[in-house]
């Protein structure tokens, strides 16, 4: 078990420095630099901007340099803890993720949390009875997951809460615990309004995994050993359980790596329309305007909470699974 951790953490170095390249060579493929967008939008005011003032901003910014000099000066300042210097929002970048991130990760952590709770015992119940009402009623629903928009699916949520409630749902916090100290009513309204959020960015993956569990214990129910444990009289209940299930479940924790921040990215327009700060939104903002640090930060900020969710699924699945450890 040691040795298949310590494999799992030593890839962990090589698969960051590539996903590190591909996502600088990415944000700078589209034609042009932030200092091109820049001056377009001054122009399109009808402000000029002379050739000497575009040269100094251009060294300002350091854009004047070859690409492979900017990454290994921003791969640099990465290892000493400074992503860069954001050139849309004029402020240092690890300053911009730092405040962000938390909501970003109390967002999809909750939304994982919720995909888990519902996806898990909804998919088991629909694939113990199949082709009942049940299962034709959760198929629907999970259909109709993969396939609402999650900004939709929030506009929706908004106006049926204001219907209910004479309250719009925007925000984190209610107005008067805004800009309060940290406290324990502070955390409680936090609860009362994170749901929403997590519940819209976690539809598709809640549907997801119906469909996952539902599929994979149907393919575990039919196989032999089951229909010779059901033959000698075990309980429906305790067959399902001690083997089918756990098989079944090894798809879902295989998922779990990719799944957090296939969240994070899916928060993208539910975020704007709930007016949330998180990661998302200048996410967004970074890419129009070329912002390459600010979005090279972020991607990699994704692509270490990916590598990270990927070795701990990796861990329990070798934890639940002595085939995958014998495998290795």
């Amino acid at each position: 078990m040691l040795i298949y951790v310590l494999r799992r953490v030593l890839i962990i170095i090589p698969t960051l420095l590539a996903v590190s390249i591909v996502a600088f060579l990415v944000i700078q493929a589209p034609p042009g630099d932030f200092l091109t967008v820049y001056i377009g939008q001054l122009e399109s005011r009808g402000e000029q901007v002379a050739d000497d003032q575009a040269q100094a901003l251009r060294l300002r910014w350091g854009l004047d340099q070859p690409l492979s000099v900017q990454y290994f000066k921003w791969l640099r300042s990465m290892l000493r803890g400074n992503m860069g210097f954001s050139m849309v929002y004029n402020r240092p970048v690890t300053e911009l993720i730092l405040e962000r991130l938390p909501w970003s990760a109390t967002i999809s952590l909750a939304a994982l949390f919720i995909v888990y709770l519902i996806g898990l015992p909804v998919g088991m119940i629909s694939a113990i009875n199949q082709y009942s009402l049940r299962d034709y009623v959760f198929t629907v629903i999970g259909f109709l997951g993969l396939a609402i928009p999650n900004f939709l699916f929030a506009l929706v949520l908004l106006w049926g809460y204001y219907q209910l409630s004479g309250n719009v749902a925007v925000g984190l916090f209610s107005q008067e615990y805004q800009l309060a100290p940290w406290s324990l009513a502070k955390v409680l309204d936090l609860l009362k309004h994170v749901w929403m959020p997590a519940l819209i960015v976690g539809t598709a993956g809640t549907a997801f995994l119906i469909r996952t569990i539902r599929a994979t214990l149907l393919d575990e129910l039919n196989k032999q050993y089951v229909m010779v444990a059901r033959s000698k009289g075990l309980s429906e209940q305790k067959l399902v359980y001690k083997y089918p299930f756990r098989i079944a479940i090894n798809p879902a924790i295989s998922t779990l790596g990719w799944t957090l921040p296939t969240l994070v990215s899916g928060e993208l327009l539910t975020s704007m329309v709930l007016g949330i700060p998180t990661l998302a939104p200048i996410f967004l903002t970074s890419l129009r305007f070329q912002d390459m640090f600010l979005a090279g930060s972020i991607v990699f900020v994704l692509s270490v909470l990916t590598v990270i969710g990927t070795l701990l699924s990796d861990i329990l699945l070798a934890f639940l699974d002595p085939r995958v450890r014998g495998a290795v």
